[in-house]
């Protein structure tokens, strides 16, 4: 029996559905990490509040590409999915998904984070750690498909 075009459509969406809801879930735990190494690093450690939302965004990244790995996308990752391949051993499959991890969702984070930043405590004189969870939630999105359609590419 084959599955019609809308049954499978429900389904996919359904699937995009749980992968943003575990997608969002490690992002949470990121933002914890994030906010926690941020405060460190500015109020501990005494960085300008730019380097220091630097660091801790690279932080979160690799948090989050090290948990989206293992859960939100481990469907895609498999060896049962993966085509086995003697040159490419699963370590640097992982590595080269880090690249593409960072290249998209660092880049969008840290670009994000720090132009966001640099406005509303910069210009707007709002506290850096609100203008901080303010900047990761407009980020989210454009990590989400990024990592969708490209790093954990099908």
């Amino acid at each position: 029996m084959t599955m019609s075009a809308n049954s499978r459509g429900e389904k996919a969406a359904q699937s995009t559905l749980l992968r943003w809801c575990k997608f969002n879930f490690i992002g949470g735990i990121g933002v914890g990490v994030q906010l926690a190494a941020l405060f460190l690093l500015k109020d501990v450690f005494g960085f300008h509040y730019l380097a220091a939302t630097a660091l801790a965004v690279q932080a979160a990244v690799m948090h989050n590409f090290v948990w989206h790995e293992r859960f939100t996308w481990v469907d895609r990752l498999k060896p049962d999915r993966i085509k086995l391949d003697p040159v490419r051993p699963p370590w640097r499959r992982s590595l080269m998904r880090l690249l593409r991890f960072n290249l998209t969702n660092g880049a969008v984070s840290i670009f994000g984070n720090l132009a966001l930043m640099k406005v509303m405590v910069g210009q707007g004189h709002m506290h850096y750690l609100a203008a901080n969870a303010v900047a990761i939630i407009q980020c989210s999105l454009a990590n989400f498909l990024m990592s969708d359609a490209w790093v954990f590419e099908r």
